[in-house]
């Protein structure tokens, strides 16, 4: 059954200024602290995907209260379904006027963020600061509570839930005994472990297991992901320890060395899977399996991977190859989706009773009935779940068999911080473009230059000591060891106690001549340096910033395609080099970036508002 279509305008928060935010605190209750204090929040965060940001949109006054819900991109198609029967409830009849809801798309782990920095919402446009929120999980409520105030959350109550599965391309779950078998996640740990990879399994082709997963400081399937290890390297189903998590450490280690890179969003990782499905490949040379919820997977297995909004009249196309539920034996955790109306001070009293009202709403039988259209399962299991819970859509309506209660905040930060210290060593070069072009304004006091800058050094404190990272930049007129047009700020060696004078390096760039744009010379060459140190035990990629197109390079971009292409059978390289290409301000490319992203398996991602720079930096950095 195909979702009902929504109202037309959803806004992201990628489409906000971060002025507003830095403001100073508004939040209501006492005890609001630093982002820098939150425990575990290590200033990493995704960008949501950029949809409509048209100021009016869905945001046009039409006399009723405006009850904005932030919530994850997987859930705004069903609330916008939800607030159209909200409209016809007996919960709205019993307000004094009128109330319109209107979700927003805002990532579990930026709405922590936001909430936890105690300044107003990130959005110049009160019309979209939040009366209620509906994170994936109770986890992330429950961590604002700890680092902000308990008031400020409110009381979150679940209305929806998800398990967490292992999608894996059905070929390949076959390979494994599906469906006739239990795979746990102790088998894709042996996977992992084993040189051999699928040929341990009888298939040679397919190469070395791989896995994707998504940053757990932004993502709930990340975060559940690595709790889920720790309850199987200690083989409970319950009452799950700090001490369990550091005794699941090496369990945890060699399953972690099994992902390809962490997504910033599990939509960006199943649209490359998607693509490269689509193209003919399968997709196995690109993952093995992915850690997602249930209601992705379904979206994906329709035809809509990045589980966008979508519109009246659009047409989605399965894809060849769908994914199938691995519902791991050891038990699964779910994604219990609260709804909380926020103790925020912009909250006006009647806003809030309208809140409260839908909250209330949500929990009716005529709310629940809607759920299961979306690929959410409803809290009451006398509701039926319909055709898309089916073997068709590649999931069991009776898994999982075992399900996994949250832990407590304590163990949730412990498992955080370990995963800091144990998640695959990444080897990054970032690649930056410094031509004439940087010196224009961005509309906040800074140039395009200063804005990258500043991006790029927003970075360094995510890396780990022992990862390795480089910085080049690029323009006409400027050579080095590195080749005509690069100037090499900084080789690609473990960062060490560098980052300072990594900072003072990219400050240098302020000075620097600028002209031309040799963008796939430069691309060229740092695929050519990157590809000769890569190592099979490390996530090995390029960052490339670009505001503009290639004026001055002596290879053209098909040719760089066919130089950087990753080989497009089954199995692939055990050492890949992916390029995670960011479009910077207007006159970017983003064709040529999103062509040269997609040849080596990488994402790319639009910064053409060039204020927003630092957010999209962040959202590139968690790959790593």
């Amino acid at each position: 059954m195909a979702p009902r279509p929504p109202r037309t305008s959803v806004l992201s928060v990628t489409s906000m200024s971060t002025a507003g935010w830095r403001h100073g605190a508004r939040l209501a209750g006492a005890g609001v602290v630093a982002l820098g204090t939150v425990l575990a929040l290590t200033g990493c965060f995704g960008a949501s995907t950029d949809v409509d940001s048209d100021a009016d949109g869905d945001f046009a006054d039409d006399g009723c209260t405006s009850v904005v819900v932030a919530t994850s991109s997987e859930k705004v198609n069903m609330l916008d379904a939800l607030a159209d029967a909200f409209k016809e409830s007996p919960q709205h009849e019993g307000l004094a006027e009128c109330a319109t809801v209107r979700p927003i798309n805002v990532s579990s782990g930026d709405a922590t963020r936001f909430l936890t920095a105690g300044g107003d919402w990130p959005d110049d446009d009160a019309r979209r600061w939040p009366t209620m929120w509906s994170p994936a999980s109770t986890v992330w409520t429950e961590r604002v509570a700890a680092a902000a105030s308990a008031s400020l959350v409110g009381e979150p109550e679940s209305f929806t839930h998800t398990p967490v599965v292992f999608g894996v391309p059905e070929t390949m779950a076959k390979a494994l005994g599906y469906p006739g078998s239990e795979i746990g996640i102790t088998d894709f740990e042996a996977l992992c472990q084993d040189p051999a990879g699928w040929a341990s399994v009888g298939k040679p082709l397919w190469g070395s297991f791989k896995i994707s997963k998504t940053n757990p400081n932004t993502s709930t399937t990340g975060l559940s992901a690595i709790l889920m290890q720790s309850y199987e390297a200690s083989g409970k189903t319950v009452d799950l320890t700090a001490a369990d998590v550091a005794a699941a450490a090496e369990f945890s280690r060699v399953f972690e060395e099994c992902v390809i890179h962490y997504g910033d969003t599990t939509g960006k990782v199943l649209n490359t899977l998607y693509d490269e499905t689509q193209n003919g490949s399968g997709g196995s040379g690109y993952v093995s399996a992915v850690a997602l919820e249930e209601t992705s997977l379904l979206n994906y297995n329709q035809g809509n991977p990045d589980s966008h909004t979508v519109q009246p009249g659009e047409t989605l196309t399965p894809p060849k190859e769908k994914l199938v539920a691995v519902y791991p034996s050891g038990g699964s955790m779910w994604s219990d989706n609260p709804i909380t109306v926020l103790g925020a001070d912009w909250v006006t009293e009647v806003q809030a009773t309208a809140g409260a009202a839908f909250a209330e709403f949500l929990q009716t039988d005529a709310a629940q009935q809607i759920l299961p259209e979306y690929g959410f399962r409803p809290l009451d299991e006398s509701v039926a779940l319909g055709d898309l819970f089916t073997a068709e859509y590649g999931v069991d309506p009776a898994g999982p068999a075992v399900t996994l209660p949250k832990p407590s905040v304590d163990v949730v930060s412990a498992a955080i911080d370990q995963w800091t210290q144990i998640r695959k060593p990444s080897s990054v070069l970032e690649v930056i473009d410094i031509s004439g072009s940087m010196d224009e304004a961005i509309g906040d006091g800074r140039s395009k230059l200063d804005g990258a800058i500043e991006g790029a050094q927003s970075t360094l404190g995510h890396f780990r000591s022992s990862d390795e990272v480089g910085v080049w930049a690029f323009t006409t007129g400027v050579s080095s060891a590195a080749g005509q047009n690069i100037v090499v700020l900084r080789d690609v060696s473990p960062l060490a106690s560098d980052r300072e004078s990594v900072d003072s390096s990219l400050d240098d760039l302020r000075f620097a001549d600028r002209q031309g744009t040799p963008l796939y010379d430069a691309i060229a060459a740092a695929y050519e340096e990157m590809t000769a140190r890569a190592e099979p035990g490390r996530i090995n990629a390029i960052v490339v910033l670009s505001d503009g197109q290639d004026t001055d390079s002596t290879i053209s971009l098909d040719s760089l395609i066919a130089k950087i292409g990753k080989e497009s059978s089954e199995g692939g390289d055990d050492a890949p080099v992916r390029i995670f290409p960011i479009a910077y301000g207007e006159g970017a490319d983003t064709g040529a970036l999103q062509r040269i992203a997609e040849a080596t398996g990488g994402q790319w991602f639009d910064a053409s508002d060039a204020a927003k720079i630092d957010l999209v930096f962040a959202s590139v950095i968690n790959n790593f």
